[in-house]
């Protein structure tokens, strides 16, 4: 049987151990693409699998957010042509994307990370320079 946790009693009662720092990959210019580097932290917790996946998958979503197109371009045309008063009432597509990745990694907390003893933190809190991961040291979860 698999132990649920919630994130807030990870929060709670469990002790920060340390915490592992995915840099950004900058071998591709400056987009917003983090390393799938596997943290040799991470080992004893996680498969390096899931890890991977969970990093590809914030990979794309930052790079659908940067993606430019007809969208986008209308976007800037709307803002210029209502001297950007637009964005009071309309999200952009890059904020819509922002939103969908901060649901995914609450996702991912939940179902993978927090069981784990892991807690994943949203790369804008750090300035699009890196996902953190915080692990926590707790008996009570089940270790691998």
């Amino acid at each position: 049987m698999a132990e649920t946790h919630s994130l807030q009693d990870l929060r709670q009662q469990a002790a920060i151990a340390s915490k592992v720092f995915v840099q950004r990959d900058y071998t591709s210019g400056t987009v917003c693409k983090f390393q799938t580097k596997f943290p040799t932290e991470l080992e004893a917790r996680i498969e390096k699998q899931q890890f991977e996946e969970t990093i590809q998958t914030l990979n794309n979503l930052y790079a659908e957010a940067e993606k430019l197109g007809g969208k986008s371009y209308l976007e800037g045309c709307l803002a210029c042509l209502t001297a950007y008063t637009i964005f009071l009432c309309m999200e952009t597509h890059y904020e819509k994307v922002l939103k969908k990745i901060a649901k995914y990694i609450q996702e991912q907390n939940e179902k993978v990370y927090a069981p784990l003893g892991l807690l994943l933190t949203d790369p804008i809190e750090r300035g699009l320079r890196v996902v953190e991961i915080t692990i926590f040291e707790d008996r009570s979860i089940g270790s691998r």
